[in-house]
């Protein structure tokens, strides 16, 4: 039997994406003892995040409500994660042949500029976004024929700057107006894992344990602890902890199944494409509005230094795929990917598979952007899957669910939404008398706010070499002053 010993309360984590790999600095930062279980070598390696949803405008069909959330947590992860934020906007276009059309979106841009005026007046450090004034820019067609006279500038400041390669490259035919800019910066996968790694290592209380798969978990009835059960270099170990946080991320119902707890889920696969065009024009994100699933899914451009784009299309046959969302069922909580998808996750991708969706999103983003055709293919994707709680395949804000006082399920969607998780079970855990209520919605740590900015470009380096992408995809823009 796997009996507790330990009188100081332990942490079991499980799951080394953002969501577990953020839950468990917040919670060694506020003392408690943690211990968390990935079974990969490294943190933050799963579904590509490159978009911070501060307003969530990529999204026109979701809520205002969820909007709105996605602001305060988009600032508070800017505020958590500030070296993993790359400076730059967001321009929104709405193609001529879409149902929608660009005025649909003016009250919810006006509601979440006032929001965002609301945080900066709450708590002035709120104001990561730039002013609430520019949160967002109208540009009609006119405007745009004037800044394609203008030259490109190294070092753009002001949304007219930022707009000038957009004006001269896209087709001003394809696009409604006006042309809409707002501030939602982007987000670096490879930065954010360095910068939680290296964090973590200098936590005592907590042991990061990479290359541990847990393969059982089974509960104590006198204890009413938990027996983790796990396997790293050909040995079986097993641990008891007093609190339980499954992280798993698309595979948190493999622990729900094993503890009996019944949960509906979706599971989607998706991906990414990596792209080199010969320009050194420092570009804005460009989201071309279109149905999802269809031919005409939105197009996401998203830039890097040196000429790198990554590439969404939302289309099945480029980032969605066809069988690629999965649903879970009365016998399990774990939706099942068929085994090519989960080949892809684990094993590899087929180079036919690569050069084919590549160049599928390189045309998709062609079509409005037309001398992108030149762009060229990389590297593999970036890939993974998600997990997306409840019946309704289009949420995009979800936290934490509890099962008994002590099992925390981590279910968030769009990485902003971890803090959300942190304050949730910290709740929890001050109920249970485990950490004192001044610790509750903590944000300012000092592991994170003295990290050494070089160690974190290196180890992102690293990052990036060992997963085999280019080391272009670790660097940022970082906010320039007027």
């Amino acid at each position: 039997m796997c009996k507790s010993v330990l009188a100081k309360p332990r942490i079991a984590v499980v799951g080394g994406g953002i969501a577990g790999s953020t839950i468990a600095l917040y919670l060694s930062e506020i003392g408690l003892d943690v211990s968390l279980f990935e079974k990969g070598p490294s943190l933050v390696n799963g579904p590509p995040i490159c978009h911070l949803h501060a307003g969530g405008n990529l999204y026109r069909e979701i809520s205002d409500d969820q909007c709105l959330t996605l602001l305060k947590e988009s600032i508070d992860l800017v505020r958590f994660y500030p070296e993993a934020v790359d400076y730059r906007p967001t321009v929104i276009a709405v193609p001529t042949d879409d149902a929608g059309t660009p005025q649909d979106l003016y009250f919810r841009l006006q509601m979440l500029q006032a929001e965002y005026a609301s945080l900066i007046e709450s708590d002035p450090l709120n104001k990561v976004l730039g002013e609430s004034a520019d949160y967002f820019k109208l540009y009609e067609r006119d405007e745009l024929e004037a800044l394609q006279r203008r030259h490109v500038l190294d070092k753009p400041v002001h949304m007219d700057e930022w707009m000038i390669p957009v004006a001269k490259n896209i087709d001003l035919d394809k696009v409604q107006f006006p042309l809409i800019m707002v501030q939602e910066y982007g987000l670096n996968m490879f930065r954010l894992a360095s910068s939680v790694s290296l964090s973590l290592e200098e936590k005592a209380n907590c042991r990061l344990r990479l290359n541990h798969e847990v393969n059982d978990v089974t509960k104590n009835a006198e204890t009413k602890s938990w027996c983790v059960r796990y396997e790293h270099e050909g040995v079986d170990n097993k641990e008891s902890f007093d609190f339980l946080i499954n992280a798993a991320g698309f595979r948190t119902g493999k622990l729900d199944d094993m503890l009996g707890f019944k949960r509906e889920r979706f599971v989607e696969f998706k991906a990414a494409y990596v792209s080199q065009w010969d320009t050194n024009d420092i570009w804005p994100e460009v989201i071309f509005y279109g149905e999802r699933g269809t031919p005409k899914g939105m197009a996401q451009f998203t830039p890097y230094p040196d000429g790198y784009f990554q590439l969404h299309g939302m289309t099945k046959s480029i980032t969605l795929f066809e069988e690629g969302l999965v649903k879970s069922s009365q016998q399990s909580a774990q939706p099942q990917l068929k085994t090519k998808f989960i080949e892809k996750i684990e094993k590899a991708w087929k180079p036919s598979d690569i050069k084919t969706r590549t160049q599928l999103a390189i045309d998709h983003l062609a079509h409005y952007i037309p001398s992108f055709e030149d762009a060229k293919i990389v590297s593999k994707p970036l890939y993974g899957a998600q997990q997306i709680p409840g019946l309704d395949d289009t949420l995009r804000t979800a936290d934490v669910s509890f099962e008994e006082e002590n099992y925390a399920r981590c279910e968030i969607v769009k990485a902003s939404s971890v803090l959300s998780v942190a304050d949730a079970i910290t709740a929890q855990l001050i109920a249970l008398d485990y950490v004192s209520e001044t610790m509750y919605a903590k944000r300012d740590f000092r592991t994170l706010r003295e990290l050494d900015k070089k160690a974190i470009d290196s180890y992102a380096q690293v990052l990036c070499i060992n997963r085999e992408y280019p080391v272009s995809l670790t660097k940022r823009r970082v906010a320039c002053q007027a």
